[in-house]
C-alpha cells in the first residue's frame, strides 16, 4: 500500500515538473497576439505587430465601394532607419504560383497545353528520373497532387540555396514519390518549377513574357517584375532573418511587386476579370496564397463576405514557423477589424 502511494506521488511530481518545463517552450507572444483585445483600427494592429519584433510591415486593404487603404509600420531599411513605404517592391515568393496557374489556364484555352497530358508528354527526359512521371498530369502538378518531392525539403539544397537555386530540379530527381499520382496532397515547389519549364517549352519563349502580355498589361500592373535584376534596388524593401544582421534584398528570389499590384491582381482573379471567356471554368488552383523566402513573408487574401482584398507584407522571417504563425494571427485580426466596422 505504501509503495502504491509512493508511486502515485512520484508520478504526480513528474507530471508537475513536466508541466512546468513545458511552459518554458510555450510561444507566449503567439498566445498574447491571439488573445489580446482587438484594436479599433488596422493601424493600431500593425503597430502592435511591430511590437512583437517584426522589422517592417505593409498592409493593403481594398474593400468594395471604398478607396484602397495602406497601413505601414517599422522599417523599410533597418540599418538606415528608413520607415516602411507602402509603394516599396516586395519579394512575393509563392504568391507567384497564382500568376503561373492563370497563365497555364490561358494556354490550355488556347490549345497550347492540356491539363490532362502527362509530365513526360512535355518533358520526356524526366522518365525514370521522377517516379510516375508518365502518370502525373499537369492538373495534378498545379493542384499539388502529383507526389513529386519538394526540392526545398531536401537538406542538401539549403547548404548553399543561392547557388543551388540555379539547378533546383536536381534536388528532386531520383527520389521516391511522396504518394501515387492524385492519391494525396503535398505542397511541392517542384511542381511549379516543372510547370514553368513546360510553359517555356510550349511557348518557345520565356513564360514571363506571356504573363506580362496576358495578365500584367491588361490589368495595368506596372509595378510587378520577375527578377531583382529588372528593378532599382533602392525601390525594394529590405528583408531580414531573425538573429542575422544581413539584409537579403539583393538576392534574386523571383517575382517582386507592390502591395497594390498584388491586390489588384488578386481581386481580378477572385472576380474573374483576369480571365477571358471560357478560361475561369478551367482554372484548377487556389484564389488566395502566401509566400515565404528568406527575409520576406506575404499573405494575399480575398474575403467574399466583406468583399475585401487584404495584402500583408512582412520583412522578417524564420524557417521555424514562429514568424509565419504570428503573421497569420495578425492578418486574421485585421480581417476581424474590417468585419467589425461593416
Amino acid at each position: 500500500m505504501i509503495k502504491n502511494k509512493q508511486a502515485k506521488w512520484i508520478l504526480r511530481a513528474l507530471l508537475f515538473v513536466g508541466t512546468v518545463v513545458s511552459l518554458f517552450f510555450v510561444p507566449w507572444i503567439l498566445v498574447k497576439a491571439w488573445i489580446l483585445p482587438l484594436p479599433d483600427t488596422i493601424q493600431e494592429q500593425v503597430d502592435e505587430a511591430i511590437g512583437y519584433g517584426f522589422d517592417g510591415m505593409i498592409v493593403y486593404v481594398d474593400q468594395a465601394e471604398k478607396q484602397p487603404q495602406f497601413y505601414t509600420g517599422g522599417w523599410n531599411d533597418r540599418e538606415k532607419k528608413i520607415p516602411a513605404d507602402p509603394k516599396s517592391l516586395f519579394k512575393i515568393a509563392s504568391i507567384s504560383k497564382l500568376y503561373t496557374a492563370v497563365a497555364a489556364t490561358k494556354m490550355v484555352e488556347e490549345k497550347l497545353l492540356s491539363f490532362d497530358k502527362s509530365l513526360t508528354d512535355y518533358l520526356p527526359e524526366l522518365k525514370g528520373r521522377i517516379e510516375n512521371a508518365d502518370e502525373i498530369t499537369l492538373k495534378m502538378m498545379i493542384e499539388h497532387r502529383s507526389g513529386i518531392p519538394n526540392f526545398t525539403d531536401n537538406p542538401a539544397f539549403w547548404e548553399n540555396e543561392e547557388e543551388n537555386g540555379k539547378n533546383a530540379l536536381e534536388f528532386a530527381l531520383d527520389l521516391p514519390a511522396s504518394f501515387k499520382p492524385d492519391k494525396g496532397y503535398e505542397y511541392s515547389n517542384t511542381n511549379y518549377l516543372l510547370l514553368r519549364k513546360i510553359l517555356d517549352k510550349a511557348l518557345g519563349y520565356n513564360h514571363n513574357e506571356y504573363i506580362k502580355e496576358n495578365i500584367l498589361k491588361p490589368l495595368e500592373l506596372k509595378n510587378t517584375f520577375f527578377s531583382i535584376n529588372e528593378v532599382d534596388l533602392d525601390d525594394v524593401m529590405s528583408g531580414y532573418y531573425v538573429d542575422i544582421e544581413e539584409d537579403f534584398k539583393a538576392r534574386d528570389f523571383g517575382m517582386l511587386a507592390t502591395a497594390e499590384d498584388v491586390g489588384t491582381f488578386l481581386r481580378a482573379l477572385n472576380e474573374g476579370s483576369v480571365f477571358k471567356e471560357g478560361e475561369q471554368e478551367l482554372y484548377p488552383y487556389e484564389y488566395n496564397h502566401g509566400g515565404l523566402v528568406i527575409g520576406y513573408q506575404s499573405l494575399a487574401e480575398y474575403h467574399k463576405d466583406i468583399d475585401a482584398v487584404i495584402i500583408q507584407f512582412i520583412n522578417t522571417t524564420d524557417f521555424e514557423g514562429y514568424e509565419w504563425n504570428l503573421s497569420e494571427i495578425i492578418i486574421n485580426r485585421i480581417v476581424k477589424i474590417i468585419r467589425k466596422k461593416n
